[in-house]
């Protein structure tokens, strides 16, 4: 079959830049899986983005849908005629519907039943034809938020729409999209070609533009040219850039035709805490900063102009002039936050609502000294530095520089407190609060930070539960979500061997003269078992091993963790697989049982080989297993209870369980208990598999 390659460009103003790749994307998949759908069978595509376009290049379209087959069941056979055999009314709609006689159907006959049914070859359409409404399907579904019009049509879309390319080989397929007629004709950048430009074929379509039209349109090569340009003109200037990955995604959807443009700034700025600069060059101006070998801040920038500029001095003069005034605010502020100590803020917390019914910023910071000091005595930490650390960790909220840069917060207490001499560890704990601040971001370093961002958080947690706005489906105004992600990994990743229940039992005394939190403790922790769940299932850990672990319900989390980690090496062991499943079958065995389970053995009924082998081994890996325990070494521990295998399997080979003498089958449920609690010591491993 004859094929060709698919050309699509929706030529507008300036598209959103965050949106932009998803956009090209979206266009992208919607087109592709709609050919395939209609038997267009293409063979691969290539997706273009850039600030005024969204293209998708199809390879290999088919010209003509292949001839297909088409059934359409109607009514059952015995619904379908009356008893003298005349066609009934549904079975003639049905042919009227098909656009038949009822003579022309068919009878199909299944193993559920008879019905009537209509067969016929339908043949394929041409793709020109079948490709527009495609296009405009696709279009329609885009991820759009909310679509504008402009000029007196009806048309919506994401920007305004200037230009179309539709071309199926080296064919225009004539259309109207969005309220614009179809062409071969693109534009090239708006100030270095705005004249139209002809596209001869599909193919020829991303070297034209950037040959001649000083576009390019490969969001991938834009990217990594941005790049290699920006880490040439730091290492000119003496250092490295700060490649953040957001704002080259950033910078990229921003330019079609990228040359960067280095500028300086007065030293006496680098007096400023960098982090307030750095912000600022990154979220305001969309520089990338420069550091030095040590990662100090260098009076420099690189910034990425969409234009080949015949004078960049004055460009680079221009992002000079615009940065000044910012770094003239950071400056002012911090030298008035200086002027007085961070504690001073303190009173200041009092006129700040956290929440109506939980209180001020104050009634809040209150909660956390105590929780906090709590925490770093079980943690072996520096209480004295907990409390004052807690104390200080809302004061830079009320500070001129927070108030301008609200990203800064606890960065900003850290120097304010460096600066009025607190402690090195209070000053890094202001900072490591409200770490980690997103996924898979750092973790605090200090004891002390760890205590006050395992007490904020817990604190939050059940105050917000106990008023009755915890998370609903997608809406998670308070973000306990992240909150309680960030208590695991704190808890998990730096070794906090710590009982979570009762750490929001003592969270919630602290919070019960305001609400009832006490009530809300086991809603709280069953929500934490459940980030938990996505935590395990985010690093590989199987569904079955989590559960497993999840059912004797560890209170501790790092103990949670290690019993997850030694389930999945017993899962390596060979006796893995016969051990689970007798521990299915004993765990089916005592679920029957009435009243409560027997637990003492008694040698003397031990009639069978097989059970008095086991009965054996199992008194003897008691006392081998205690210590293990003691020392939370599951993986050692289920290693050795995996040597049972043996006595185990001969003991449900040879030995009736449920026998008629009551004595004999409550001693051996009594043995089958025994053996089943030492393996839940670790987990139920009679889940794993399930």
């Amino acid at each position: 079959m004859s094929t060709r390659d698919l050309l699509i460009e929706i030529g507008t103003e300036e598209l959103p830049p965050k949106a932009l790749t998803t956009l090209a994307a979206a266009l992208a998949d919607g087109m592709v899986r709609r050919l395939h759908d209609a038997g267009l069978a293409p063979k691969g595509h290539t997706v273009y983005a850039a600030p005024r376009r969204l293209a998708v290049l199809v390879q290999g379209v088919a010209e003509q849908q292949p001839e297909r087959e088409i059934e359409r069941r109607g009514p059952a056979v015995n619904a379908a005629f009356d008893g003298e055999g005349r066609p009934s009314k549904a079975l003639e709609g049905f042919a009227r519907s098909c656009g038949v006689s009822v003579d022309q159907l068919e009878e199909l006959v299944t193993d559920k039943g008879a019905w009537m049914v209509y067969r016929a070859k339908q043949p394929g359409q041409p793709a020109q034809t079948l490709i527009p409404d495609m296009l405009r399907a696709a279009l329609d579904e885009l991820p759009i938020p909310k679509r504008m019009r402009w000029g007196a049509g009806e048309a919506a879309f994401v920007r305004p729409v200037h230009w179309i390319v539709l071309l199926f080989g080296r064919d225009v397929i004539d259309a109207e999209i969005l309220g614009v007629r179809t062409g071969h004709t693109t534009r090239g950048h708006r100030f270095h070609h705005p004249a139209p430009l002809p596209v001869p074929a599909p193919g020829d379509y991303a070297a034209l533009l950037e040959g001649t039209g000083h576009v390019i349109v490969d969001f991938a090569a834009r990217r990594a040219m941005i790049k290699a340009q920006v880490e040439a003109a730091a290492c000119e200037l003496g250092g490295r850039a700060v490649l953040d990955e957001d704002l080259l995604d950033e910078v990229t959807a921003l330019t079609e035709w990228p040359r960067v443009v280095t500028g300086n700034f007065e030293p006496r700025f680098l007096e400023v805490p960098k982090e307030a600069l750095i912000s600022t060059m990154q979220g305001n101006q969309r520089y990338f900063p420069v550091l030095d070998e040590a990662g100090e801040l260098l009076p420099h920038f690189i910034t990425v102009a969409n234009i080949d500029s015949r004078d960049p001095a004055a460009v680079r003069l221009g992002n000079e002039r615009v940065i000044r005034p910012r770094f003239s605010d950071a400056e002012f502020f911090w030298n008035e936050d200086r002027k007085q100590p961070l504690a001073s803020h303190l009173e200041s917390l009092k006129t700040v609502v956290f929440q109506q019914r939980l209180g001020t910023l104050h009634d809040k910071t209150e909660r956390v000294v105590r929780l906090a000091r709590h925490i770093a005595g079980l943690m072996g930490a520096d209480m004295e530095r907990a409390a004052r650390a807690a104390l200080l960790a809302k004061c830079d909220l009320m500070t001129g520089m927070v108030g301008e840069f609200p990203e800064l917060q606890g960065i900003m207490g850290r120097y304010l407190a460096r600066h009025d001499g607190e402690h090195a560890e209070v000053a890094q704990a202001l900072d490591e609060v409200y770490m980690p601040r997103r996924a898979g971001d750092a973790l605090p370093e200090t004891r002390v930070g760890q205590a006050l961002a395992l007490a904020e958080r817990l604190d939050t947690l059940v105050g917000i539960f106990a008023i009755g706005q915890g998370p609903t489906g997608a809406k998670d105004p308070f973000a306990l979500r992240r909150a309680a992600l960030g208590v695991l990994r704190i808890l998990i990743e730096r070794g906090l061997d710590l009982d979570l229940h009762a750490l929001l039992t003592f969270a919630a005394d602290g919070v019960q003269e305001k609400v009832d939190a006490k009530a809300v403790v086991e809603t709280v922790f069953d929500f934490m078992l459940e980030r938990m769940r996505a935590y395990a299932l985010d690093r590989g850990i199987r569904i079955d091993v989590f559960e497993a672990v999840l059912a004797t319900r560890p209170l501790r989390p790092l103990d949670f963790e290690r019993r997850m980690q030694a389930v999945n090496d017993f899962l390596a062991l060979p006796q893995a697989e016969s051990l689970s499943a007798a521990n299915k079958r004993i765990a089916n065995i005592l679920k029957k049982v009435e009243g409560e389970l027997p637990s003492r053995i008694d040698t003397a009924l031990l009639q069978d080989p097989a059970e008095r082998a086991l009965a054996g081994h199992v008194e003897v890996i008691e006392a081998e297993l205690a210590p293990l325990f003691a020392a939370g070494d599951y993986t050692a521990a289920l290693g050795r209870l995996a040597h049972l295998r043996e006595a185990v399997d001969a003991f449900f080979d040879g030995v009736m369980v449920m026998a008629e003498d009551a004595a004999l089958r409550a001693n051996r449920l009594a043995l089958l208990n025994r053996l089943r609690a030492l393996f839940l010591r670790v987990a139920d491993i009679s889940v794993l598999g399930g």
